[in-house]
């Protein structure tokens, strides 16, 4: 299996069973809430939104690789754990980088939204109709 069919599997399962073996020990993240370096950072942050996230699911639109460059964009879906429980919704991308024994070394997150929207988004739910 491409690195680029192990990358659309974990999103189809996100945030289940991440193959985290596909990051460098040293990988870099950033998202504009983020910014860490280590696998088990991320592993940590993967956990969080397991566990307190409510019916999250990442839908991808698109994955290409370029030389050692990987560009998705991608809109993760999920409930925030209220109790009114407000459907919330980013639409991004990502840009991976890898390293030289083809591992991800940096991945970085782009939203197409403020923070503030998202945050919005407590108080004025995405319709469940975008859902």
């Amino acid at each position: 299996m491409t690195i680029l069919e192990r990358l659309q599997a974990d999103y189809d399962r996100f945030p289940e069973n991440q193959s985290f073996d596909l990051y460098a020990e040293d990988v870099y993240f950033k998202d504009p809430l983020n910014q860490f370096r280590g696998v088990a950072k991320y592993q940590e942050m993967i956990g969080f939104i397991q566990k307190w996230f409510i019916n999250t699911r990442m839908e991808v639109h698109g994955i290409e690789q370029q030389d050692n460059e990987i560009n998705t964009r991608w809109t993760l879906y999920w409930q925030a754990p209220f109790p009114w429980k407000p459907q919330m919704a980013i639409t991004g991308r990502s840009e991976l980088k890898l390293n030289d024994a083809g591992l991800v070394c940096s991945h970085i997150d782009y939203w197409d939204c403020s923070r503030f929207s998202v945050f919005k988004q407590l108080f004025f739910p995405v319709s469940s109709s975008t859902l």
